[in-house]
């Protein structure tokens, strides 16, 4: 089986609501984001929790604020959550697929799960185009997931690595947060301001249109190609604060027809905190 295209609409997804081996996964952030969940939901959608699900939460510095679980742990949590091999697996949250929707998507396909999609728009454009809602908690009965693998399948690069890119005119750091926290003129989360040494700034809001939707394919094939016509696909690292809205720009890359890049998870929470 091919990777399923990484972006589904919500009339797609209308159109496979009967569909047996569909899982809907609600993963939107935040305080209060499960009582928001029970509050509202797209119908059939099970929550899934960032830094419990997605991540093992340990020290900053040794990792950043959302370091990748232990793959195997990571592989019990999908038979948890009801996903086995075969499951069609679409993902949503509150900002536009551009948090830990984009994260738990490359975590899957990361798994070698192929058929995982996020959906355009989110939960604010699913609402608006009257997709029904339903209420409270939901859940899928537990499964086994079976994987392949032992380990993570996408590329990765740990500090020390990133460090010696910081050095090397053969690669490209980018970082995708807002300018104003690239530029260091504010920084509402992590302990200090700035940017890692020789990173370029492509914000990943830029992904996405007016309407928070992603832009096409070709549009966004030509707001890359620049950087991936001058770099070894090897020596592009992606990143932002804490290796989750970096997953929103791979799935950008994806969607117009790139291989996926290096993702540096631990970002810069875990830069900032280490006299690198």
């Amino acid at each position: 089986m091919k990777n399923q295209l990484p972006i589904i609409e919500v009339s797609e997804l209308l159109g496979l609501s009967e569909k047996q081996d569909l899982k809907i996964f609600d993963v939107r952030t935040g305080p209060d984001a499960k009582f928001e969940f029970e509050k509202k939901h797209l119908d059939n959608a099970v929550y899934v929790d960032l830094n419990s699900d997605l991540a093992e939460i340990d020290d900053p510095k040794f990792g950043g604020r959302h370091p990748l679980p232990k793959f195997e742990n990571f592989i019990k949590t999908l038979g948890k959550l009801g996903i086995d091999k075969e499951a069609h697996v679409v993902i949503y949250d509150d900002k536009n697929g551009t948090n830990a929707a984009a994260r738990f998507w490359w975590m899957l396909r990361a798994v070698g799960h192929k058929n995982v999609q996020v959906l355009n728009g989110g939960l604010q454009f699913a609402e608006n185009q009257n997709y029904p809602l339903a209420f409270g908690e939901n859940s899928y009965p537990e499964t086994e997931y079976i994987s392949d693998f032992t380990d993570w399948q996408l590329p990765q690069v740990q500090i020390d690595e990133v460090k010696k890119a910081t050095l090397d005119p053969d690669s490209v750091i980018v970082d995708v947060r807002e300018a104003q926290r690239y530029q260091g003129i504010t920084e509402p989360i992590d302990l200090i301001a700035g940017h890692i040494p020789n990173a370029k700034n492509y914000p990943f809001s830029d992904n996405l249109d007016e309407n928070g939707l992603f832009k096409s394919p070709e549009t966004l094939r030509n707001v890359y190609s620049e950087l991936f016509e001058k770099y070894d696909k090897s020596k592009i690292t992606f990143h932002c604060g804490s290796g989750v809205t970096a997953c929103h720009s791979l799935l950008a890359l994806d969607h117009a027809g790139f291989d996926i890049p290096n993702l540096y998870v631990g970002s810069w929470s875990e830069w900032s905190r280490n006299e690198v």
